[in-house]
């Protein structure tokens, strides 16, 4: 399998170190077109791509997260070839998550650590309410309570009516989710919360510190659920800070 439509990345020169970013329910790599700008030179940000969304829109999503997480793990192997860590926000946080667990069960290189961006614990994660069977707007009164797409697209039926098959795909993804218990999971976790996400409580950020034997730190941000895109300077300060401190080590 060719790993190439999987990754947005920029062209520039040789990097030491990369990050993989996992986006959130309905987004798309898109979201992180602009973090290379603001990370240091030596790290390579690559953006994953799934079937179905962004780019690949008109590609077979997966549905399955077991599928998806051994279809990503041949995309993390076949580019492996750096030191590298993996940046996931909410439904990206916990395919960034078990992703790494694949990997240390499989003998693939692992990352040397987890960015877990609004993101609940797996063990606390409440999957009753089942997103991807609501009607249309049933599903749009959600996702406008999440605050994170804009009312221009909520309110266009043109545009919605594109917007909703993707976040559709992914809530069905995230349902398909099962949590099990792992021992020996000992990667660094920086956890990244916004103070005011009504979706992630904070029993279940700290939650996170159940998941690994190494260190987990927390990083709490101005905004909600998307402080992502409302906060992005100072989180990518954050990340870069971190990164930085990280090359050094691997070097």
């Amino acid at each position: 399998m060719k790993s190439d439509s999987w990754l947005g990345r920029a062209t520039g020169p040789r990097r030491k170190f990369r990050l993989f970013c996992f986006a959130y329910a309905g987004g798309s790599s898109s979201i992180f077109s602009r973090w290379q700008d603001m990370v240091s030179p030596d790290i390579e940000i690559c953006a994953i791509r799934l079937p179905g969304r962004g780019a690949r829109f008109n590609e077979k999503p997966i549905r399955s997260f077991p599928q998806l997480i051994e279809v990503l793990a041949y995309v993390i192997k076949d580019n492996s070839d750096l030191p590298f860590a993996f940046f996931g926000h909410s439904l990206g946080g916990l395919i960034a998550f078990e992703l790494a667990r694949h990997c240390l069960r499989n003998s693939i290189p692992p990352p040397t650590m987890l960015f877990l961006s609004a993101s609940s614990a797996p063990q606390l994660l409440d999957l009753k309410e089942k997103f991807s069977d609501l009607a249309d707007d049933e599903l749009i009164e959600k996702l406008k309570a999440y605050n994170g797409t804009p009312i221009e697209i909520l309110q266009n039926r043109e545009l919605i009516g594109l917007f909703l098959p993707p976040i559709r795909d992914d809530f069905s993804l995230l349902e398909s989710f099962q949590y099990k218990p792992f021992d020996n999971f000992d990667i660094p976790i920086t956890v990244l919360a916004g103070k005011l996400d009504k979706e992630v409580s904070p029993e279940k950020i700290f939650g996170w510190a159940e998941e690994t034997a190494a260190a987990c730190n927390f990083n709490w941000f101005e905004g909600d659920h998307f402080f992502i895109n409302t906060e992005s300077e100072k989180v990518l300060e954050t990340l870069n800070l971190d990164l930085t401190r990280l090359l050094k080590t691997c070097y």
